[in-house]
Order: structure tokens, then C-alpha cells, then sequence
């Protein structure tokens, strides 16, 4: 996709007083987007193609309404930055993503201020880097085991390969357990609920008709109450523990999540001598979330490395030419990673092209300026991860798969908001660096052992739902490296 495509130059346009005074919004859609129900670019479930195409007419901000409500879609790296950072106590969550409080209650993901800053200060020294550094171990000894594991030559789906990879780092580093059959079941229950993805979101007031016999909303509330009660034991069994050994932390997350405490600040925020802890709700909140959050987003980001290794020799030799030169046929540590560059620069531009979240959401608390438009409190604000990353002018000749594009020069040249993939501001992703380890040791542990020919005979295509999953099976065959 490239932003020097024709722009129609739409004059910018002007409401009447509408919520407390005029209005500039962006050129865009002329009426509702229920009028344009049968444009192919208008399909539930896939927002993607609608992106596309209010870019590829209007440019990098463009307008259009659902139900009555302006939607902004923001394509400009510095527009990005002025609703997630310069302006950003100005907004909150969008409607599609606090809709997902049914299922993430009001962990880091889903809450808004002040709760989600207190949340994050309790949560923060669970993420702190020598905490996160860690778990370096576990992620090479799983990646290691799941390498002896791959059948060399025959066909396998690399998406659920690297799900299972994920789940068992994520076992062994949030609860401090293998992967039994409390852990296939939250995984079980997460993945029926976002099955149902779509069907939340779209319906009106989900929240208020838990209790009614729909379908679909029986099928959610009983996975709900199936993943609440798992979490809710381990919460209670991983309390009982501490209580009998006198050993609160056990080393995973949820050790650090329940016990870890703040000081209570003033209005002022001043401290009042007074500590907080999350409550077992919370918990169970930030659990589900980092679950979420921490398992399927890195699993469909190696998933998709791997198909763009496949599909590019010279990155994959230069790869493979790094972690020999580096590794020497060991395994991967914590201390390699300064020396795993290219290995890392791989992996950023696999983000670049698919990046596991895909799109981001907030909600204008207030009448919002943006360079030449003025847009009304209530309107909704998009920006993609994946339309920024294949935008041209931003990343040039964008469908191609070049690591080079994250050397330390090429990123200094760029605006730090053509890339965030774990977004921004104050709500930046806080299991950022941890996501970033994942991904280069289980990369630097896997690509020594084989390399992956893919199987496939068609180009994958993505299903966008919260996060980027390929769409169907994605088949690869290992082959050991000569």
C-alpha cells in the first residue's frame, strides 16, 4: 500500500454546532457506513479492507460515521502520537475494546484512569527487567524441547506449533507449571471465547444480555465461567502454598501479582503511609490478560517469522550465518541477545508486516485538534499497526521482507510512530521487552536445529480479530540445515 496513491481532495468539512460548537473533520464517507453495506470493501469481520480503501482515497486521516458517531481513521505518525502520548489523557478506550471487559474484566488492557495507572504501578514489578530476564532460561529450555520434538521432513501447521511453544512458556513462566490440564483448558476457553470475537463486538449492549438464552452469549457465559473457576483455583492454590511454605514469591508472574504492593498517594500524589494489593478478582483480571496477551500475541508473531524466513533466502542465510557465528552450535542466553542482532532486526520486520496487533482504538473524551481539523468529544479514533508498516511512505517498496529496514540508522531516520507494535504512551504494552526476549531466543533456538520450507499452495491469508491469526492451517515442513 502506498500513501502516494491518488488522493481525492475532498475539502475539509465542516458540521454545525454539534456537542458545544463547529466542527473540521477529515475528507471521508459522505453518509453512514450502513449506506455502503454492499461495498466490497464494507464486510463484517474484516476492517482491514475498509482501512485500505479510506486510505487509498482520502490519504493518512479520513472520516466517516457509524450511527451517527465520527470515526477518524489516522494514518499519520504524528497524529499517532498526539492521541496516544501529546494528548492522551484526553481519551480513553474505544467501545470494541471495552467491550472486551466481558471477557478481560479490567485488567491493563481494558481499563481506563485512574484504575488502569494504579493496576500498572502494582503489576509494574512483575515486568521489571531483571524480574523478565529471569525467564530467559525457561524460554530456551521450551523452545529446545519443542525443537526435539519437530519431525524432520514431514507436515506440520506452524501456527498451532507455535501456539503450543507459547503455552508452554507461558505455563512455566506466569503460573510455574507445566503444561497440564488446567493450562489446555484456560487455553481451551480463550480460544471458544475469541471464536466469538466478531459476535461480541457486534452486538449491541453484549454486557446486558449475559443472562438471556442467545446462542451464542450461553456459549461465551459458560466458557467464562469455566476459564474464571480454572484461574480462581490456581489464584487460591498458589495463595495456600505461600501461606504453608511462608514463601509468597515463587518466582512466575502470579507470585509477584499477589504479592506485590504500592503505596497509596493522595490526591496530590503524595504518599499516605498506606499500601494497596490487587484483590483476587483483579488478579484473576491481569492473569487472563497477560495470558492473552503475553501467549497469543507472540505465538502468531514467530508463526508468521517463520513463513517470511521461508519465503526469503538471503534473510534466512544471513540469519543462520549470525546465530553460527554467535552460538556456535550452543543454545541461546540471555547475554546473547546484544550480539543477536540481525536475529532481532528479523523479527521487528515480521512485526512490521503482520503485526500481532494489528489496530488500535480510542474514544475523544473532549473536542479533539488535529493540524487542521477540530473533531468532537464521543468520536472514535483507528490507526493500524498493519496499514502504517505497508504504507510506502513510510516504509519503501513495503510488501518486501528486508530486516535491514531496523538497522539503529534506519530507525533514527524514521518517526518513532511509524512502528508500535506494542503501542505507546502511557499504556504502552509493559510486557514489552518480555515479548521481545520470547521472540529472539525461540528464534535463535530453533533456526540453528532446521530450517522451514513452506508446505502451503497458496499465499496465507490473515483473519484480523484481536490479534492477526493466519487464516486456516499454515503449513510448513522442517529441514535440517546442511
Amino acid at each position: 500500500m502506498s500513501s502516494t496513491a491518488t488522493v481525492k481532495t475532498a475539502p475539509v468539512r465542516t458540521r454545525p454546532d454539534w456537542r458545544g460548537g463547529p466542527w473540521r473533520l477529515p475528507p471521508g464517507l459522505k453518509h453512514d457506513m450502513m449506506f455502503y453495506a454492499n461495498k466490497p470493501w464494507v464486510r463484517l469481520g474484516n476492517p482491514i479492507r475498509l482501512f485500505e480503501h479510506l486510505h487509498r482515497e482520502y490519504g493518512n486521516i479520513a472520516c466517516y460515521q457509524f450511527l451517527g458517531t465520527p470515526i477518524v481513521f489516522v494514518n499519520d505518525p504524528e497524529y499517532v502520537r498526539e492521541i496516544l502520548v501529546t494528548q492522551g489523557a484526553a481519551f480513553a478506550k474505544e467501545r470494541t475494546v471495552r467491550r472486551m471487559r466481558v471477557l478481560l474484566g479490567e485488567g491493563l488492557i481494558t481499563s481506563d484512569e485512574p484504575f488502569h495507572m494504579r493496576q500498572r504501578r502494582i503489576a509494574a514489578p512483575a515486568f521489571h527487567r531483571q524480574r523478565i530476564a529471569a525467564y530467559a532460561e525457561e524460554i530456551v529450555q521450551s523452545a529446545a524441547g519443542f525443537a526435539e520434538r519437530v519431525r524432520m521432513d514431514e507436515t506440520f501447521d506452524i501456527a498451532d506449533a507455535s501456539m503450543e511453544l507459547s503455552l508452554e512458556i507461558v505455563a512455566r513462566t506466569l503460573f510455574d507449571a507445566e503444561v497440564d490440564d488446567d493450562i489446555r483448558s484456560i487455553n481451551d476457553e480463550t480460544n471458544t471465547i475469541m471464536g466469538l470475537y466478531n459476535f461480541i463486538v457486534a452486538f449491541p449492549r453484549f454486557e446486558s444480555f449475559l443472562h438471556l438464552p442467545i446462542p451464542g452469549v450461553t456459549k461465551f457465559r459458560r466458557a467464562k465461567a469455566r476459564l474464571d473457576a480454572i484461574v480462581d483455583r490456581i489464584i487460591r492454590e498458589h495463595r495456600a502454598v505461600a501461606a504453608s511454605s511462608g514463601k509468597g514469591d515463587r518466582g512466575d508472574l502470579l507470585s509477584m501479582l499477589l504479592t506485590s504492593r504500592i503505596e497509596v498517594l493522595d490526591a496530590e500524589g503524595r504518599p499516605t503511609g498506606e499500601v494497596e494489593t490487587m484483590t483476587d478478582v483483579q488478579v484473576r483480571d491481569e492473569v487472563l490478560t497477560i495470558f492473552l496477551a503475553g501467549y497469543e500475541t507472540t505465538a502468531n508473531a514467530l508463526t508468521w517469522t517463520w513463513y517470511l524466513l521461508s519465503q526469503n533466502p538471503v534473510a534466512e542465510r544471513k540469519l543462520h550465518e549470525e546465530l553460527d557465528r554467535v552460538l556456535a552450535g550452543r543454545l541461546p542466553t540471555l547475554a546473547d541477545m546484544p550480539q543477536l542482532k540481525y536475529t532481532e532486526m528479523v523479527f521487528a520486520e515480521s512485526m512490521r508486516l503482520y503485526p500481532p496487533a494489528w489496530v488500535m482504538g480510542r474514544m475523544s473524551l473532549k473536542p479533539i485538534e488535529l493540524g487542521p481539523y477540530r473533531i468532537p468529544a464521543g468520536s472514535h479514533f483507528f490507526f493500524s499497526q498493519y496499514i502504517m508498516g505497508r504504507t510506502a511512505e513510510y516504509f519503501p517498496d513495503p510488501l518486501k521482507f528486508e530486516p535491514e529496514r531496523f538497522t539503529p540508522e534506519a530507525k533514527a531516520a524514521r518517526h518513532k510512530y511509524t512502528y508500535f507494535p506494542f503501542g505507546g504512551g502511557s499504556r504502552q504494552c509493559i510486557g514489552e521487552s518480555f515479548a521481545w526476549m520470547e521472540g529472539i531466543l525461540s528464534i535463535a533456538t530453533l533456526a540453528q536445529r532446521f530450517r522451514m520450507v513452506y508446505a502451503g499452495e497458496a499465499e496465507p491469508t490473515v483473519q484480523e480479530k484481536i490479534t492477526l491469526r493466519p487464516k486456516g492451517p499454515l503449513l510448513m515442513r522442517a529441514e535440517a540445515r546442511s
